[in-house]
């Protein structure tokens, strides 16, 4: 997700609210693990459980989105002259291999528990503390909703996604916490623990895919590479436009491409027409935009990307 254009006050803004977020969801994240844990242990719930690992997991997470997001924020190195912004895409990727891996193993527990199934204990004092984990979920989804339509953090948006994850599964766990109360049906704690393992594969991969999209340098949509070539095209003294290579880091979008020109211009007139391509550019794209035109004379014989890729 990209975010739209932010002045330096602001894109300083948007950082604490990245950190503060970051904060409040580590710290809930780790109460409410206590909390699942502890009924669990009361109940013997197989859902509990698959809840309470799902937050155990969502604690972890949010400390690896923690720090992705305060490296991300750290400015061009020496040794990383693009940035860091990969840094959130990286804690993404640990967030979903984290809830993959919690789920393949609650799926195996709730198999057994199907298989072999144990009455439960407490069923009131569970149905408390996963009520009020439900509500204290639904506030971090808000919070954190709030927080990435204003600063479109990738690490941010992954996290919240895991909560997402979490109000789905406490409504779950409620639901089989009711139906074995009402009905005394031993098995319909693990089936429900089982339904919950896979919502949380799904969510992993829908996780993990965005992640990759930036850690792979996947292309800017269709329709943005279109209006980039527009735009070029339309700035004055450009012949034309190809090679166009785009993609982004966090809130960072790189945009590059061969910039053709009139073979009889000097080199003055040549660059000036470039940085007027480039800062076109990066008018028309959301976020914080890096556009570099390489100028070349019109009609010059040489490989292309474009060529290399159209399989030609």
């Amino acid at each position: 997700m990209r975010r739209p254009a932010l002045s330096p006050e602001d894109a300083a803004w948007s950082q604490r609210l990245n950190n503060l977020s970051a904060r409040v969801t580590l710290t809930s994240a780790f109460v409410l693990t206590a909390v699942k844990l502890g009924g669990w242990l009361l109940t013997g719930s197989m859902a509990l459980m698959a809840s309470a690992v799902d937050s155990l997991v969502d604690a972890g997470a949010s400390f690896v989105t923690l720090v992705g997001v305060r490296y991300a924020q750290r400015p061009p190195d020496r040794d990383h002259r693009f940035g860091h912004g990969k840094g959130e895409a990286v804690a993404a990727f640990t967030q979903a291999t984290f809830l993959a891996g919690a789920a393949f193993v609650l799926a195996f527990q709730s198999v057994q528990r199907l298989v072999f199934p144990v009455a439960l204990d407490s069923v009131e004092v569970g149905v408390v503390l996963i009520a009020g984990s439900l509500v204290a979920a639904c506030g971090l989804v808000t919070l954190q909703s709030w927080v990435v339509a204003r600063t479109g953090s990738t690490a941010i948006a992954a996290d919240r996604a895991h909560y997402l994850t979490d109000v789905a599964v406490n409504a779950a766990v409620l639901a089989a916490l009711a139906v074995t109360q009402l009905t005394g049906w031993t098995r319909a704690d693990p089936a429900f623990a089982l339904a919950i393992s896979g919502y949380m594969l799904w969510n992993a991969y829908g996780i993990a895919r965005e992640a990759l999209e930036q850690l792979l340098d996947r292309e800017l949509p269709s329709d943005d590479r279109r209006r980039i070539k527009e735009t070029v095209r339309a700035c004055a003294g450009v012949a034309d436009i190809h090679d166009l290579r785009t993609r982004f880091s966090g809130d960072r979008t790189f945009v590059e491409y061969h910039l053709e020109v009139d073979p009889g211009l000097t080199v003055d007139v040549g660059h000036a027409i470039g940085d007027a391509t480039e800062l076109a550019v990066q008018k028309l794209l959301p976020g914080t935009v890096e556009a570099i035109a390489h100028v070349e004379p019109r009609g010059i014989l040489d490989a292309r990307l474009d060529d290399a890729v159209a399989g030609k």
